[in-house]
């Protein structure tokens, strides 16, 4: 048996599903399964015995995962998205510190019952770099909603500060916990003009 167990070097040869497993190694560490149900697993040699990954829902899309070439790679984002906007904030007021925490993304495929094949398989490991927020815009009648990111680098490369090219209250909370100055800033920086009312 190599770094990938046979049976799933053979389901993959087919039809299959594929798992997919984030790990944030924070205190305590995030576990989290791209789809609807929770899974007990873990990465070999990670995870105790008893680890759950919690069903984070379907997966949409998972950015490109470059490894560090001659001191280069690329900062991916995973995101959150279609959070309604309570529910973030308090998100960002509960998570842990995650600068500097080590990220890994591991797969393995899954049976006709939906459930892993194998331990997780490790395929990248990444540093956390800084967390993000936006607010999609939104037309007249919809309901805010709001997406989170974690940026995370390969390698050694993060950056000595998040980049302040927009300021979000993620960012200022992070500067200090207790300013609300920029808690509405997402809504300026869309550039939508607002519907002012008529009395």
């Amino acid at each position: 048996m190599g770094w990938v167990p046979d049976n799933v070097t053979e389901a993959m040869r087919g039809s299959h599903q594929l798992g997919l497993f984030l790990r944030i190694d924070t205190d305590p560490a995030l576990h989290i399964y791209f789809g609807v149900n929770d899974i007990p697993i873990g990465f070999d040699s990670i995870d105790p015995d008893g680890t759950v990954y919690l069903g984070g829902g379907r997966l949409i899309g998972i950015p490109s995962l470059e490894v560090l070439v001659n001191g280069t790679s690329d900062a991916v984002d995973f995101t959150v998205s279609g959070i309604d906007p309570a529910t973030g904030a308090r998100m960002l007021d509960s998570i842990p510190p995650v600068r500097g925490k080590l990220v890994q993304i591991g797969l393995t495929t899954l049976d006709d019952y939906y459930q892993p094949m194998s331990t997780i398989i490790p395929i990248w490991t990444g540093i956390a770099s800084h967390p993000k927020e936006g607010k999609p815009p939104i037309r007249e009648g919809e309901t805010a909603t709001l997406a989170l990111s974690l940026a995370v680098v390969a390698g050694e490369n993060t950056r000595s500060r998040a980049s302040r090219s927009l300021w979000s209250d993620a960012m200022q909370k992070a500067i200090s916990p207790t300013d609300d100055f920029c808690k509405q800033t997402a809504r300026l920086a869309r550039g939508t003009q607002p519907v002012w009312p008529n009395y």
